[in-house]
């Protein structure tokens, strides 16, 4: 058998992946410092999981918030139609894939800085290989190896249904569903989460009776209200303040934390989609209002745990069976698209491993990484900046979430080099009210910011302290 030719290339850093936070990652390396860069992907074109995601799909958060720093996403626009009407615009698909195309093309290769190797497995120790002519390369990387890939993003079109399906039934992953050309008897939506709203929403906006829509819902998740996360100047100051005091009131008057999420759905902090359900998962999806008024027209929601296996007459269930048969399409949306990884620290030994800083902002999280690589000395200060946040999953993960903010916040009160950084950058969204410009007011609001946030800490420390205590893990109540 003849062997391939193996040909060796130096290069500053070698980027792991080119997704969404590989994407944020360099684009800032490439802002920042004079560094070169080798880009090793498997997908045929920059974007990863965007480039395989079901085509309907759209951000949870406005597009102000999301890409690279350098180019914005989108016009900055607010939608005047549809369930997002009055919020910023939410990229699609088709519309993410284009801009990272763009980003390569007309930022990243003309700097003469970037070597992209798309349709390429990555085989470690600095080497990889081409699956399209097999070719191979090994890379002398002179800074560090950078790893996008630990935390794994998935979409269900990459994997197959983790539970047995009979003959004959029709299951499909999210993907599928624009390809379906005749009306199907009931369809079955299997998973809560962000994938499985969507197609929920989506089967909606075609016009499908909700009668005909079977929701199967193992865990019924705590929404955030999309209202909430719009930067200014669409969020005018008064309201940021308003919500940001009645979160605070409602934190420090729990006494549990049920009673805390029940005070916080009160305030409008969290969501939930039927009044009888008591929430337990939590994992950053998003909906407008109307978006929930659609979601609750659904009123065959079944809440009897996992999918064991769909036989040709029903679908077993943890707790139970419900009837199913070949006149039903069956939608998969139990892919778990972030995982909650082990969390390793991100700077180490020639390898940054690009995990979230702030929760469920992952490629903010990249963007930052790269700015505190290039602007930062050793690695013990680096991690100091950059602390890991591990995604959430139940609804005691959100007072992680919060304490993670808080202590954000905290962490970086004094660092003006941070400081001027997040001010001047455009994945930073602009959801704080204007600090007063006399610098005596302003180090009293400075102080009574401080104040909150540690007040707010300590006592959501101390209501998942008694929660563990009481439940015996940190999950759900």
């Amino acid at each position: 058998m003849e062997h391939a030719m193996v040909t060796r290339i130096e290069t500053d850093y070698l980027v792991v992946g080119a997704g969404a936070t590989a994407m944020a990652f360099v684009d800032t390396l490439l802002t920042e410092s004079d560094a070169t860069v080798v880009m090793v992907d498997r997908y045929h074109q920059p974007g990863g999981h965007w480039t395989v995601a079901y085509p309907y799909v759209r951000l949870h958060q406005p597009s102000v918030m999301y890409g690279v720093n350098s180019r914005p996403l989108g016009n900055g626009a607010v939608d005047s139609a549809g369930w997002n009407a009055g919020l910023y615009e939410l990229a699609g698909a088709s519309e993410i894939c284009s801009y990272y195309d763009q980003i390569m093309r007309q930022t990243f290769l003309p700097s003469g800085r970037v070597s992209y190797f798309p349709m390429a497995e990555y085989d470690g120790a600095g080497r990889f290989h081409l699956t399209t002519s097999g070719d191979e390369y090994e890379v002398t990387v002179r800074r560090k190896v950078v790893d996008t890939t630990y935390q794994g993003v998935t979409v269900p079109a990459m994997q197959p249904p983790e539970f047995p399906v009979a003959d004959g039934i029709h299951l499909v992953p999210p993907n599928r569903l624009p390809a379906v050309r005749a009306p199907y008897d009931r369809y079955v939506i299997v998973g809560a989460g962000k994938t499985g709203i969507d197609a929920c929403l989506w089967l909606l906006e075609q016009g499908v009776d909700p009668a005909k829509l079977t929701w199967i819902m193992p865990r019924a998740p705590w929404l955030i209200d999309r209202r909430t996360v719009q930067p200014m100047p669409l969020r005018r100051p008064e309201e940021i303040v308003r919500d940001h005091m009645a979160r605070h009131e409602a934190v420090m008057g729990a006494e549990s934390v049920p009673d805390l999420f029940e005070r916080l759905n009160a305030a409008g902090t969290v969501l939930r989609i039927s009044a009888d359900d008591r929430p337990t998962a939590f994992r950053c999806a998003t909906v407008s209002r109307a978006e929930l008024d659609q979601l609750r027209r659904i009123e065959h929601v079944v809440r009897l745990g996992r999918v064991k296996q769909i036989t040709r007459t029903g679908i077993e269930l943890d707790g139970g069976t419900v009837p199913t048969g070949p006149r039903a399409l069956h939608v998969d949306c139990t892919a778990d698209a972030i995982k909650q990884r082990p969390i390793v620290p991100i700077f180490q030994d020639g390898l940054i491993t690009t995990q979230s800083v702030r929760v469920c902002q992952p490629v903010f999280s990249a963007a930052l990484i790269a700015h505190v690589e290039t602007a930062y000395g050793d690695d013990a200060e680096k991690n100091a900046l950059c602390p890991v946040s591990q995604n959430p999953r139940t609804d005691a993960d959100w007072l992680r979430f919060a304490i993670s903010g808080n202590l954000e916040q905290l962490r970086w009160a004094g660092n003006a080099e941070i400081g001027h950084w997040l001010n001047t950058s455009r994945l930073q969204p602009n959801m704080a009210p204007p600090m007063p410009e006399d610098p005596a007011l302003r180090a009293a609001y400075e102080q009574q910011a401080m104040a909150l946030a540690e007040a707010q800490t300590a006592k959501l420390e101390e209501l998942l302290l008694a929660h563990t205590a009481r439940t015996g893990t940190g999950g759900t109540a």
